[in-house]
């Protein structure tokens, strides 16, 4: 049977490469795509197409615009779009810890608003799937549950409170729509190649520690009292790609994350060890690393931003175990970060700036 699939954020960084991962010869590609990124789409299809075999023809590409009425689309753009498409994903959103909070509006909420209400217009749809991020937890602390998401903790941004209203929004339609929702922990670059499309995350500690790696190898940053998740791209992409041709996650939340992350100070190991071939010798207390962290000038000494630093200070865990259970049967599990740093670093290196 021929699948249709209709993609918002194209040509993202997990999009292009959710494409790349799904692209056959019956499947057709709707991908909506704002004018500014036209061209780099163009070029992004036709490598996807030569890497894939996957004649070009099964590629569309729809100029548009998730913040305004019926994603900026002519009605006989949205007529064939409604008349073809079996699956949905919505991966366009501000992946900015930094927004702005009427743009985050904008985009993240505002923006799925008008998705959901063309994705209703769908007549065959199949299932409708959604990326969401484990940060809709806000400021919740302990163990976060993937069946959990309603609360009133609070948020460090605009960014995570925009994407948690944004999930509600799809969350209230699973009862009426086929809906998978995912949520990625903090997303690194390819497992194997280390490629990745830009550096925020855990990629300031990487230019941090490269520095002057001699000295500063010698200070872990990080602590043992606080986890922080990471997963590699090639994981998040290969789990969506499965688990949204599942008949069981049919309605479900799904946390993509490491169901064993790592602990700060032992991400902090892992990096400095893949940067020099050495440990760290000296773990200062979090409260003074978290200070100093704060203060005005650090951002320039150290690169990490101040926006950044409460994630290296996060008191809470995504359980995995629906997702798990689901990924189990096709044998996919999330990498422990220590077994692709390496690959991560040698990016950086050959690739100094994005």
């Amino acid at each position: 049977m021929e699948r249709t699939i209709f993609l918002t954020g194209f040509p993202g960084f997990i999009a292009e490469r959710l494409v790349r991962r799904l692209a056959k010869e019956n499947i057709k590609f709707f991908l909506l795509v704002q004018p500014q990124f036209f061209e780099k789409a163009q070029r992004s299809i036709e490598k996807i197409s030569a890497l894939t075999n996957t004649n070009r023809e099964n590629f569309s590409v729809f100029q548009g615009d998730i913040t305004r009425e019926n994603l900026s689309l002519s009605e006989s753009e949205q007529e064939k779009i409604f008349n073809e498409t079996t699956e949905v994903f919505h991966l366009a959103a501000i992946y900015d810890l930094a927004v702005k909070k009427d743009i985050g509006y904008l985009v993240n909420v505002k923006g799925t608003q008008n998705v959901n209400a063309f994705v209703k217009k769908i007549p065959s749809l199949q299932r409708y799937n959604y990326v969401s991020t484990c940060y809709v937890a806000g400021k919740r602390e302990g163990v976060i549950l993937e069946t959990e998401l309603y609360h009133e903790a609070g948020f460090r941004n605009y960014y995570e409170e925009t994407k948690y209203l944004a999930e509600v929004e799809v969350d209230k339609l699973k009862n009426e729509l086929p809906i998978t929702i995912f949520r990625p922990s903090v997303v690194v670059g390819d497992s194997k190649t280390g490629e990745t499309s830009k550096y925020d995350g855990i990629y300031y500690l990487i230019l941090y520690y490269r520095r002057f790696p001699a000295l500063l190898r010698l200070f872990n940053v990080g602590n043992e009292m606080v986890r922080l998740n990471v997963v590699p791209v090639d994981f998040v992409v290969e789990a969506m790609a499965k688990l949204s041709e599942d008949e069981s996650s049919l309605g479900k939340t799904l946390a993509l994350a490491d169901p064993s992350p790592l602990t700060t100070k032992e991400i902090c190991d892992a990096v400095i060890e893949a940067i020099s071939g050495k440990k760290s010798i000296i773990t200062p207390p979090a409260g003074l690393v978290r200070w100093i962290l704060n203060l005005p000038f650090s951002p320039t000494i150290t690169g990490l931003p101040h926006f950044g630093v409460p994630y290296f200070f996060i008191k809470q865990t995504y359980d995995t175990s629906i997702a798990n259970n689901l990924l189990s049967k096709y044998n996919i599990t999330c990498p422990d970060f220590r077994s692709y740093v390496k690959n991560l670093v040698q990016f950086v290196e050959k690739n100094p700036k994005l």
